[in-house]
């Protein structure tokens, strides 16, 4: 089964739209390009990604679908459209169409208005993703978790990628609420939970053990034939690196079967974004 490293970017300064990316970022705030990323990758071996949006624009999303175009390595791209448009299900339609695009993802986390998932006005491109096959993926913060619950229920016929386990609190471990919360989108069967993310959400100098808590209850909740993973690279260079993380996630998972490791290695994020490459072109 192909090991796919199911979350990870690339990105150009110059682009100008990674309003997140400062000079404070310090280890991340250059350039990273595929070029960068396949030592790792061939450390780990890993054949195939899923390269995913870093900017709310829908340039950002055209220049990592190019990059994309031109690397056998990427399998998918989880891209971006303004979700806040007036003809935002119209701008669906428009991407939905493009080589190797299997998902959106809006940036919650970035948005002032918490309550922004409820907004009326998403129901339509959320109907119009759901039609084409595409995955929404959820880069959401604890607080937002029960509203991606009432979401995920309007929609049972999209499916939904929570990015980075919902990014639980671990530096300070006031992760109650958020377990709830887990378990509760858990019970929708349409979600599915990547792990990735949680090496920035610990504390500095993080070890394996301050990991395992939140990663036994996510695999508890969703199983092992729910959880992606994937790296966060380059993001996860402030956190310890891509070889880190990555031993940290064997070693995490290494009581399971091989048949279970394998899934959440690779299997699952081809099942929930590659398996439907043969989208249909056009809404009913």
């Amino acid at each position: 089964m192909m090991r796919i490293d199911a979350h990870h970017h690339v990105w150009r300064l110059s682009r100008a739209d990674y309003g997140w990316l400062t000079s404070e970022r310090g280890p991340i705030y250059r350039d990273f390009g595929l070029p960068d990323l396949m030592p790792h990758l061939a450390a780990a071996g890993i054949e195939g990604t899923i390269l995913v949006q870093a900017a709310p624009t829908e340039a950002e999303t055209a220049f990592v679908l190019d990059v994309a175009k031109g690397a056998e390595l990427v399998r998918g791209v989880v891209g971006w459209i303004d979700f806040d448009a007036d003809d935002a299900a119209t701008r669906v339609d428009a991407i939905a169409g493009r080589e190797l695009l299997v998902g959106l993802r809006p940036m919650v986390q970035d948005i002032a208005d918490d309550d922004w998932l409820l907004r009326p006005e998403l129901a339509a491109p959320l109907e119009a993703m759901a039609q084409y096959g595409l995955v929404f993926d959820a880069l959401v913060l604890p607080r937002h978790l029960p509203r991606l619950v009432q979401v995920v229920d309007g929609h049972p016929d999209l499916q939904f990628v929570l990015d980075h386990f919902g990014k639980p609190q671990l530096a300070t471990g006031d992760i109650a609420a958020w377990k709830d919360d887990i378990a509760s989108l858990a019970a929708r069967s349409n979600v599915v939970c990547k792990l990735s993310g949680l090496a920035t959400e610990a504390a500095p100098n993080w070890q394996v053990a301050d990991l395992r808590e939140a990663v036994d209850h996510a695999l508890a909740c969703f199983g092992p034939q729910r959880l992606l993973w994937g790296s966060d690279w380059p993001v996860v260079n402030l956190a310890g690196g891509y070889a880190h993380w990555f031993a940290a996630a064997e070693s995490l998972l290494a009581d399971l079967s091989s048949e279970a490791r394998a899934a959440i290695f690779g299997g699952n994020a081809a099942r929930v974004y590659l398996s439907s490459r043969a989208r249909p072109t056009s809404r009913k």
